[in-house]
């Protein structure tokens, strides 16, 4: 599993992913919202399957080694 997923793009997942899952938590949105357990899973581990499919990586130290 080689890492694809760089800094800005990681951040973002870990913030959209909480956000997610906290507005599911307290009722504002619906069930639907705890999707976002996928952006925060793959912003910690740095690895987002949908771009090894389409061959895309944001994470610089990948892209040298």
């Amino acid at each position: 599993m080689k890492l694809n997923v760089g800094g800005v793009d990681r951040i973002l997942r870990i913030v959209l992913g909480v956000v997610l899952i906290g507005l599911a938590a307290t009722g504002t949105v619906g069930w639907w919202g705890y999707i976002g357990v996928v952006p925060l899973v793959t912003g910690l581990f740095r690895f987002c399957p949908l771009y090894s499919v389409v061959g895309m990586n944001t994470c610089p130290v990948a892209k040298k080694g």
